[in-house]
Formats: C-alpha cells, sequence, structure tokens
C-alpha cells in the first residue's frame, strides 16, 4: 500500500527523490575525485581540507572541527592531513592552550594548489549541478 507522508508525498516519491539525491552525489564525487586528481594531484578530500582551511579566517582549523565539517572518520582524516603535509601542503600545530588539541594550517604552496584547483571544483560542480535549483 502506498501511502502519503504529511506533505503530501507518497512514500515511493520519496525513496525515488532519495535516490535522485544518492545518484547526484555519486556522479559528483567520482567527476570532482577524477578531474581534481588529473589536473592537480588531489583527490576530492584532500581539496575538500584545502577549500574548508582556505575558507577559515586564519587558514586553520582544529583537527577535530575539520573532520566533523568534512563527515570524515578521525583515522581517515588523518591520512588526509598526512597526504597533505607530505606535500608540504598543509602543517600540524600543537594548540597553546590544551596540548591535546592540533590545528591544521594551510602552507603557502597549499594555499596556491588551492587556488589552481578550485576553478577546477567549480566547473565540474557547474557542468553537474549549475542548472538545479
Amino acid at each position: 500500500m502506498v501511502q502519503q507522508t504529511p506533505s503530501g508525498r507518497t512514500d515511493n516519491d520519496l525513496v525515488t527523490s532519495w535516490r535522485d539525491i544518492t545518484s547526484c552525489y555519486s556522479s559528483v564525487r567520482c567527476a570532482l575525485d577524477r578531474e581534481l586528481e588529473e589536473q592537480h594531484g588531489l583527490g576530492m578530500s584532500e581539496f575538500e581540507a584545502l577549500d574548508r582551511l582556505a575558507e577559515a579566517r586564519d587558514g586553520s582549523q582544529r583537527m577535530q572541527e575539520l573532520g566533523t565539517a568534512m563527515y570524515l572518520s578521525q583515522s581517515a582524516l588523518s591520512r588526509v592531513v598526512a597526504r597533505l603535509e607530505r606535500d608540504g601542503l598543509v602543517r600540524r600545530d600543537m594548540c597553546a592552550q590544551d596540548r591535546r588539541g592540533v590545528f591544521v594550517k594551510l602552507t603557502d604552496a597549499g594555499r596556491a594548489r588551492h587556488d589552481a584547483a578550485r576553478p577546477t571544483q567549480l566547473s565540474v560542480l557547474a557542468q553537474h549541478i549549475g542548472g538545479r535549483s
């Protein structure tokens, strides 16, 4: 039996909408990953970390906040940051007030790589979701 939700949509409508969202996300994620890797040597998660750091007032963010914002586990974020750190794009600093806290800071090289990759990100987003409302 097909039921309607309070908004008047049926269960099938909700499932179809959910599948559309996940399909769009998967398509965009794959395209971003491919283009960012081919053109800039960055995976989508690496670019996302650089992007969030570039948006931060001083180019840094606590590891825990960055992981939460990116929906990454602590171990996954540690791997992303380690790759970026290895390439000289970020550095880790201990929090002066709380020695357990670690900040991730964007380096000049990281900002340059982000600035070079940003148009690629925007182009892929425009191709896949630019016309959606």
